[in-house]
């Protein structure tokens, strides 16, 4: 399938489809004529790296995930070279996250000492 039809198929722009391929995430055979041609199976692995992006990875990571992404859940199948990837990603995500919650109690204060209420 062409890059149009696997982007309306998924929902997914044409850009970010290209973006895939060239993060490694997603591959196409190149017709005669220069276009991508996309199998059959592109549509689930566009589904698989959305799902990923959306739980917060990397590419990087991803690319080394979608192996081990048995369906679009995602739901993993064992890979111990994965695992502690993973891991390493929710450790960088709670420190983002510990990071957020400083910073809004910094604010919080800011307004308490104005004499700003919190809430609206």
């Amino acid at each position: 399938m062409l890059i149009g039809e696997l982007a309306a198929r998924t929902g997914v722009s044409r850009r970010s489809l290209r973006y895939y391929e060239q993060q490694g995430l997603l591959t196409s055979m190149r017709g005669g004529n220069g276009y991508r041609d996309y199998g059959e199976s592109a549509v689930d692995t566009v589904r698989r790296i959305r799902a990923l992006l959306a739980a917060g990875l990397p590419t990087e990571t991803i690319r080394q995930a979608l192996p081990c992404v048995i369906d679009t859940a995602p739901t993993l199948r064992p890979c111990p070279e994965l695992v502690e990837v993973l891991r390493s990603e929710m450790g960088r995500m709670d420190a983002m996250a510990a990071e957020l919650v400083h910073s809004r109690e910094l604010i919080a204060r800011m307004l308490v000492d104005a004499g700003v209420s919190l809430t609206p």
